[in-house]
This record gives structure tokens, sequence and C-alpha cells, in this order.
């Protein structure tokens, strides 16, 4: 990436995903990027731990194909309390957040989300 730099070439990253929590709380948004980097809410880029930034690339890996058919889960059922949708290069997801029950990758979204909010986000 260096060599590029110098060579007056500009390369960015993609970006892996967009993931948008809505409902009781606070709404959150978090854009995650290939290069490490998060955005929170639309905020500066935050370093991404290595670790979770592993688990974002195989989240998006793992929800491809149901971004490519395009999955969507109603929303409003019973017993749930917040609404997620995740754009991928290849489409987008959304459901609710009691959908995690049938669909272990729906359920490691969710879990993604309270872990980037609350760091490296550091939101409550």
């Amino acid at each position: 990436m260096v060599a590029l730099a110098a060579c007056g070439l500009n390369v960015r990253s993609p970006d892996l995903f967009v993931l948008k929590r809505t409902g009781e709380g606070q709404t959150l948004t978090l854009l995650v990027n290939d290069d490490g980097t998060i955005r929170c809410n639309g905020g500066k880029p935050k370093q991404l731990p290595d670790k979770q930034l592993l688990i974002a690339r195989d989240l998006a890996t793992s929800l491809n194909n149901d971004a490519k058919a395009k999955l969507q889960l109603a929303a409003g059922l019973p017993g749930s309390v917040d609404f997620y949708t995740v754009t991928l290069p290849n489409g987008k997801i959304t459901f609710p957040d009691t959908a995690a029950r049938s669909h272990k990758e729906l359920a490691q979204a969710e879990l993604f989300a309270v872990q980037a909010a609350q760091s490296p986000c550091g939101l409550g």
C-alpha cells in the first residue's frame, strides 16, 4: 500500500457492509471498511481491532448469499425490539432481532453490532 501511495495512486479498500439498527434505543449505523476502520453513526473512521475486523470479514462472507437473495424478514414480530438492515455490495438484508433465533448469521450480525457499538465506537 505504501508503494502505491508513493506512486500517486489513491487506492481505497472496499466497504464490507453498512449495518443499521433501529428500534426502541438509539439508532446505530456502522460502516465497516476492509482497511480495518469503522465509522459509527457517520463519525470519523476509527480503528477496528484485528479480531473484530476478522469477524466483520467473516460476517460479510456468510451474509453474501442472503444479500444476493435479498433476504427480507418481516418487522414487528412478537417480542422483537430492534430491526436491522445490512447493506453489502451484493444486496441488502432486513430482519428483526427475533430472526436471529433461526439464522445463525443474523445472530452474529447482532452480536457484532453490540460489540462494535461498545468498542471501538464508545457508545453505551
